[in-house]
């Protein structure tokens, strides 16, 4: 089923020739530079988002937003990875070719491209990545989106993919990471809770100094231990003024 790549005045194929026009113009370094950032930079720049988000978010706010962070983290390259598996039985139904292999005159950066063109593989996983950052935490996530954004267009800057491969790939993405969230926070959020209480890996959801700063902060005397009843070391009340 390859009736998606139209010709004439079709807006898909003109608007792809308007940006990957741009990868002609510009020098050569440029190109080496899109082809680089295009194939590989984008994703690791949001592998690097979500990693900063997490050290950014494990050391401030409550125990429990620290929970539901890490637990949307964790759902972000899951949802990545199976909105990635969902789209195989995609591309073999529509078996779209390349763009380059159908329009002539086309300033291809990456060859060796032999696989179906809809839906995009990079801009499924950037978008999946972005939106599943973005509901851990709304800051990081626009960083993400962004970087998503960009990672579709270097796809049709690089003649490797029409604007609607893209486009698929981002609501494919978006689909699987915001419709599935919710099922996935409620199997997560208990887990990285678990993990939160024990000693050995709860550095992974939350710092030891921001358990420290938020019990001083809230007057909780953990760890300290409390007199005896008729001790003589304060009155009966007292015991309770922590809690």
């Amino acid at each position: 089923m390859a009736g998606l790549e139209l010709e004439g005045s079709n807006p898909d194929v003109s608007v792809l020739y308007g940006i990957n026009g741009l990868a002609k113009a510009a020098p050569t370094w440029l190109d080496r530079v899109m082809e680089f950032v295009g194939e590989y930079g984008t994703m690791f720049g949001l592998v690097l988002v979500g990693l900063w988000c997490w050290w950014s978010m494990r050391k401030r706010g409550s125990a429990e937003d620290s929970v539901a962070t890490v637990a949307a983290l964790v759902w972000a390259p899951l949802a990545a990875a199976l909105a990635v598996v969902i789209n195989i039985p995609i591309r073999g139904f529509v078996e779209r070719p390349r763009p380059f292999n159908d329009h002539e005159g086309l300033e291809v950066l990456i060859h060796g491209k032999t696989d179906y063109s809809f839906v995009s593989d990079h801009s499924t996983l950037a978008m999946a990545l972005a939106v599943g950052i973005f509901v851990a935490n709304r800051k990081f996530g626009f960083v993400a989106l962004g970087l998503a954004l960009f990672a579709g267009v270097s796809r049709v800057y690089m003649g490797v993919h029409y604007p609607t491969d893209v486009i698929g790939g981002f609501a494919l993405g978006t689909a699987v990471a915001l419709l599935l969230a919710p099922l996935a926070m409620a199997l997560l959020t208990p887990l990285m809770a678990a993990v939160s209480r024990s000693d050995r890996v709860s550095w992974i959801v939350r710092s030891k100094k921001a358990d420290a700063a938020y019990a001083e902060e809230r007057g909780d005397t953990r760890g300290i231990p409390e007199p005896r009843p008729g001790s003589g070391r304060g009155h009966p009340g007292e015991r309770d003024l922590a809690a």
